[in-house]
């Protein structure tokens, strides 16, 4: 990588960063691209080199994170398949309450209603959590942790939803709901009840 190419990735993840702090004290929809730029220091128009629209800064930051957090998951060599996929919903909780119910709103929203969703918005976000828990319970499979059999589409859906659940009615409670404590319960009872008739013995 030359200077060029890290002097680009550096100014990206200061746009990143930026969304992320101006979140923790403000409604994602008061902010503003001036906002954004005015507080890491750069200008209009190089936010535009890297994103389209505020939202997409958003979708960024999710990505990497959920990506992170499954490539870690993926080294845990002596887990079964519930104790991985119960150490990657900890940790996407973890990330979710981390970033606050701010950007949880911002990454929810498109999902709820996508025919309302603002134009240009990256309303993918489902799409891509249920993509990525979906290929780990193929690869299960795959790794014969998870019988042949495994509907491993429905089995996305059930899970996937539950997640969904408790994010929702962390932003809906005004964050009086605990979503971290309610995965562990939800990783600790209903997960095992879920995959019990599918683990290879």
């Amino acid at each position: 990588m030359n200077k060029r190419q890290e002097m680009a990735l550096k100014t990206r993840q200061k746009i990143l960063d930026a969304v992320y702090e101006l979140l923790q004290k403000n409604e994602f929809d008061e902010l503003s691209i001036d906002d954004i730029t005015n507080h890491c220091n750069v200008a209009k128009g190089t936010f535009y080199t890297y994103f389209k629209h505020k939202d997409d800064v958003v979708f960024e930051i999710c990505r990497n994170l959920f990506a992170d957090i499954e490539q870690r998951m993926n080294k845990m060599k002596n887990k079964n398949i519930v104790e991985k996929l119960a150490y990657y919903f900890d940790e996407f909780m973890k990330e979710v309450e981390r970033y606050g119910i701010n950007m949880t709103r911002v990454w929810i929203k498109g999902v709820i209603d996508p025919n309302k969703a603002p134009k240009n918005y990256d309303n993918k976000k489902w799409q891509y959590d249920y993509e990525m828990l979906k290929n780990i319970l193929d690869k299960a499979v795959k790794n014969n942790e998870l019988k042949k059999d495994t509907p491993t589409n429905l089995l996305t859906h059930l899970i996937i939803t539950q997640l969904y659940g408790m994010m929702t009615i962390w932003c809906m409670s005004d964050g009086n709901f605990e979503p971290k404590d309610w995965t562990k319960k939800f990783s600790k009872i209903q997960l095992k009840a879920i995959l019990c008739d599918f683990i290879e013995k």
